[in-house]
């Protein structure tokens, strides 16, 4: 039975809210997004570096995002971007971070960059999370 235009019933009259179970929402891509950032966050840390900026845009249009900004124990200014997929299929995380991807984030590299009096040595780190956490230091360069 349809009803079109018409709330039914039992749901006009509340009737559906109490005899029925409440429906659970699906997690949203931005949630799951945060959590897999929260995940490598947490991860890095353990490993010694020191979070400086999360989700650090560039101003304007078209311009990019880079998840974690950290300074490694030498020093070292590290521009994380985390990936995470919920399969594998096309390749799983790591097979996200195209050409397109990475000039984004070189180009919010440099606009970060070019707020320091004195940039350090810096590198493109991605962090891919799936059912485990995996660290690619080094991923790519900015060339």
């Amino acid at each position: 039975m349809k009803f079109l235009g018409k709330r039914r019933p039992e749901v006009a009259s509340g009737l559906a809210d109490a005899s029925r179970p409440a429906v659970a929402r699906a997690v949203t891509t931005r949630q799951q997004g945060n959590a897999a950032e929260d995940r490598a966050l947490a991860y890095l840390q353990a490993a010694g570096l020191h979070l400086l900026v999360r989700n650090y845009r560039t101003p304007g249009r078209g311009g990019g995002e880079i998840d974690l900004v950290m300074r490694d124990r030498d020093g070292t200014l590290v521009f994380v971007e985390v990936r995470s997929r919920s399969s594998t299929a096309f390749g799983g995380a790591g097979a996200s971070i195209g050409a397109t991807k990475q000039r984004h984030i070189i180009f919010a590299a440099q606009q970060y960059l070019i707020r320091l009096p004195s940039p350090p040595p810096c590198r493109f780190d991605v962090v891919l999370v799936e059912d485990s956490v995996q660290w690619l230091k080094a991923a790519f360069d900015a060339q």
